[in-house]
């Protein structure tokens, strides 16, 4: 039997751990009434202490995240604003300019998404749009996913499509999957900057697929990118669909409430205005100056506690809903790229970071409930549970699987806790647009705490753009192995290497060469590929 087997009688507590324990989660459980959602961190190990020792801390965080959203250079790097809290109420930009710019933004984007879907706006031979192609990695990509996930209802809107990875089995998958439809598909490219190599790859792959189908590129393509951007400047002289601001205020993590996930919930029939109400009324509740009555002053402080200020906890989120099973993977990249630094801000190495992973509940508890409650305690749960079940689902033998859900949840939460390891919970009264909203801007304002309790810059990636650079110096030094080895002769790895006067990273040229000779590329290889020494590579 699993761990999760359904236990015929409650833990044993004696009165005294029992009645201190009810008046901790009474002390600590955190509502929001015209939202409907409850926060209990009354099972994480911080103090009444603590707390007390988190109020002086606290009010410097305040001061800086106000000070972010008045508009201060909260990323030095690149000289920028971060205005994400600006997206959902325009009144808050520190420039008059600025909020109309982003309410002007909000009403275009929902007067293009009506003309897709009522048919006013076609594709290239004259039908109606039937799919939509989204091309962008990352922030640009998780986004727009997590909402068709999480709200798209059946047969609402349009069938959404990702191309989020240069994977080109992905993307053959995917063309092979819509076939024909591919005539009929909106194709809504994201790059921020317009000079990101994987968004640039989809488009590409997939404008070349349109015009071999006979179809008109321009009058398929959709941009969401900065303005006056290389993406933006060629969608307007080929005269694309479209062209939607990201601004430059806004990271690719933070952007979900900017038309990077506005866009995808218009054309999938979600209500965008409930969606951004949620976001701003979390807003609200989390700028209030006191710990015990902010919700995301309660879970940074938990998770500060939990790992010791130096992320020695991994975060495990596990949703009890379906529609929010691509939630942690959200959250990956809100908590690891905004906290996962090297250094804080006085240049200190201080490798600052907290891991997330998750899934669903109660599928995946069964994957691995079992180290959670036996094995090594380096973690923290988040439950977030939704008490409003559907009412199409009846009462059969005599049970609601939503019953089932909720003892699942509360069995996993009880023995976590006898086995002395921490857990939050999140309780929604429904899940909506509304709600889902809320979520991500206590996250979100969380993480902004976080970063400020550690004294890093949760709104700059250092490490992701070291990445990129990487990966471009590889495709230059492929393209040079490439060239080289057109004149017909055969090299050893290091010959190649020392040719093109980068004698130290043969193991690059290496890995180069072995991708090369597993494509039909022209390239030849004798040898034995157990020892790369012995190999020899030249152009057929």
């Amino acid at each position: 039997m699993s761990t999760m087997s359904m236990a015929t009688t409650l833990p044993d507590l004696n009165a005294a751990d029992a009645a201190a324990q009810w008046q901790r989660f009474c002390e600590l459980l955190w509502h929001h009434e015209p939202l409907g959602l409850w926060l209990d961190v009354s099972r994480m190990a911080v103090s009444a202490q603590q707390f007390r020792d988190f109020e002086a801390p606290f009010a410097q965080a305040f001061q800086a995240m106000d000070a972010l959203e008045k508009g201060s250079i909260a990323n030095p790097d690149e000289g920028r604003q971060v205005g994400h809290y600006w997206l959902r109420n325009p009144e808050l930009a520190p420039e008059r300019a600025v909020g109309d710019h982003i309410s002007s933004e909000i009403r275009r984007l929902q007067s293009f998404g009506a003309d897709v879907l009522e048919g006013r706006i076609k594709a290239s031979n004259g039908e109606t749009f039937t799919d939509v192609v989204w091309v962008g990695i990352g922030g640009s990509g998780l986004g727009p996913l997590l909402m068709i996930r999480a709200l798209q209802e059946n047969r609402q809107g349009l069938p959404f499509h990702f191309i989020d990875n240069v994977d080109p089995a992905g993307m053959s998958r995917l063309y092979d999957a819509l076939g024909e439809r591919l005539r009929t598909s909106l194709v809504i490219v994201v790059s921020k900057s317009g000079g990101t190599p994987e968004p640039h790859i989809g488009m590409v792959q997939t404008r070349e697929r349109l015009e071999q189908l006979g179809c008109r590129w321009s009058q398929h393509a959709v941009a969401v990118t900065m303005q006056d951007s290389k993406l933006d400047q060629e969608a307007a002289a080929e005269g694309w669909l479209n062209r939607f601001d990201m601004f430059d205020w806004v990271g690719g993590r933070t952007s979900i409430t900017s038309a990077v996930g506005l866009l995808p919930a218009v054309l999938a029939g979600i209500d965008v205005d409930a969606f951004l109400r949620g976001a701003a009324v979390m807003d609200a509740a989390t700028r209030r100056p006191s710990l015990r009555e902010n919700p995301a002053a309660l879970m940074a402080t938990s998770w500060y506690v939990a790992g010791e200020g130096k992320g020695k906890r991994d975060m495990v989120v596990l949703p009890y809903r379906d529609r929010l099973e691509v939630f942690s993977r959200y959250l990956q990249q809100l908590v690891m790229e905004s906290l996962g630094k090297r250094l804080d801000r006085q240049g200190r190495v201080v490798h600052q970071g907290i891991a997330v992973y998750g899934n669903k509940g109660s599928t995946d508890q069964h994957a691995y409930v079992q180290q959670l409650r036996d094995g090594v305690d380096n973690f923290f749960v988040t439950f977030i549970e939704v008490l409003e079940d559907p009412t199409d689902i009846p009462v059969l033998e005599d049970s609601l699987p939503g019953d089932f859900l909720d003892g699942f949840l509360q069995g996993t939460r009880s023995a976590l806790s006898e086995g002395g390891r921490q857990s939050m919970t999140l309780t929604l009264r429904q899940f909506n647009a509304t709600t889902l909203g809320a979520l991500i801007a206590l996250f979100e304002r969380a993480v902004g705490f976080y970063g400020e309790l550690v004294d890093i810059n949760a709104y700059h990636q250092p490490g992701v753009e070291a990445g990129k650079k990487a990966a471009a110096a590889i495709l230059e030094l492929q393209k040079k192995v490439e060239q080289l080895l057109a004149d017909g002769q055969t090299r050893s790895v290091k010959q190649i290497s020392e040719t093109l006067g980068d004698p130290a990273h043969q193991e690059a040229v290496f890995f180069i060469l072995r991708h090369l000779s597993g494509n039909e590329r022209g390239v030849k290889v004798t040898g034995n590929w157990a020892d790369p020494t012995s190999l020899q590579f030249s152009k057929v």
